[in-house]
Parts: C-alpha cells; sequence; structure tokens
C-alpha cells in the first residue's frame, strides 16, 4: 500500500501528525486528510514538500493568532 505520513515541520525538526493518509485535499489555508474507513481530519498549514519516495508530506502549520 502507498499511504502516506503526514509531518508537521517545527523549529529545526519535524512531528508525525498523521500515518496511513490515503486522500490530501488542499481548500486555501486548509488541508483535509483522510484515511481508509475513517470521517477526514483538516490542518491549518501550507504544504512544503511531498517526498513520493518515502510518502511523506511535509507541512508548514498556521499558528492560530489570539486577539488581533
Amino acid at each position: 500500500m502507498c499511504q502516506a505520513k503526514i509531518l508537521l515541520k517545527g523549529e529545526g525538526e519535524q512531528e508525525l501528525f498523521l500515518e496511513d493518509v490515503v486522500h490530501l485535499r488542499v481548500d486555501e489555508d486548509t488541508l483535509w486528510l483522510r484515511r481508509l474507513f475513517e470521517e477526514p481530519v483538516s490542518l491549518r498549514g501550507k504544504v512544503l514538500e511531498a517526498d513520493f519516495l518515502e510518502h511523506t508530506v511535509t507541512v508548514l502549520p498556521i499558528e492560530e493568532s489570539v486577539g488581533s
């Protein structure tokens, strides 16, 4: 199978966010991630890189601002 791992880029490191992702849809700054037989998960962020050999997608999360 060719499911992907979603990695979040942080300060000098990457953190695993979700495994076994079979579908990714980008809707402006929201990413919709779906695994087999599960409801979609949303994540606010920007896709930085998709590595098809490693089956990984690296995402820069968008932080919610408090107060403005």
